[in-house]
């Protein structure tokens, strides 16, 4: 942690003179973070506290509604001290009830900030939830987290696979249900993970669930088309409202709230 004020100082109660010692503020980070070697930095973090007193200035200071003037602002420093930023470098600005644990907190300011790294980033959070709208699961509703980790679906909770191991489906469509969508869902047909640094749940076909064996068709709210995954490697990133459609007729709807 640094101290932005020695022993007298007043914190700033003016927009110009806040913004001012926030970009102090991000200057002395992007010099310790990776050495100085700012190539390797990915993004920056900016916290403030949602309930900050004057939150109007704190507000005006990072341009609140026009952030790309925050974020020339910053880019303009790291060029006059040759910090060689990625061109592809984000700013996220947050208001928060408190600071995540990594964040460095502005000493004096309701403010912190993060430099993120590819070595050196924060776990964010999010939950959302599976409604089963057609076929038979062995849950109605599923309540998922970011601390999940994978969450396999498909026909029947625990199936041997390949090479003889097993595989748990946390969202199982049981083998025996009379419900004919049911019949069409793969042993292996998807799991959803969670992505950090999108900040999103994301889901991917597994061997069971790419052509030519039982598909995954994705009606999002953000396209009108109709979306189906063809490999294993490029999943879709969740949005509220996504319906899916695992195999011939089974349904789930997706949703964060």
């Amino acid at each position: 942690m640094f101290n932005l004020f020695s022993k007298g100082n007043s914190r700033p109660n003016d927009v110009k003179s806040l913004r001012n010692t926030f970009l102090q503020a991000v200057k002395e980070q992007l010099q310790k973070a990776e050495g100085g070697e700012g190539r390797n930095i990915k993004g920056i973090n900016f916290y403030i506290l949602e309930n900050v007193t004057d939150k109007h200035i704190y507000e005006a200071a990072v341009y609140l509604d026009e952030q790309d003037k925050f974020k020339q602002e910053i880019q303009r420093i790291a060029d006059d001290f040759a910090l060689d930023l990625p061109a592809n470098w984000t700013l996220d600005l947050t208001f928060k009830s408190e600071f995540p644990p990594e964040a460095i907190r502005l000493n004096g300011l309701y403010a912190a900030i993060f430099i993120q790294t590819k070595d050196h980033t924060i776990q964010k959070q999010g939950e959302g939830y599976i409604r089963v709208l057609a076929g038979e699961a062995e849950k109605e509703e599923y309540h998922i987290t970011s601390k999940d980790g994978v969450i396999n679906i498909g026909r029947e909770k625990r199936v041997q696979v390949d090479e003889g191991f097993f595989r748990h489906n946390h969202l199982a469509f049981p083998g025996d249900s009379d419900k004919e969508p049911n019949k069409y869902i793969s042993r292996q047909h998807a799991h959803i993970e969670w992505n950090n640094e999108k900040g999103c749940f994301m889901i991917f076909a597994d061997e069971g669930g790419i052509p030519p064996g039982n598909k995954i068709k994705i009606r999002s709210i953000n396209n009108e088309n109709l979306i189906k995954l063809n490999s294993m490697h490029i999943g879709h990133q969740l949005a509220d409202g996504d319906q899916i459609i695992l195999g011939e007729s089974a349904v789930v709807e997706f949703s964060y709230s």
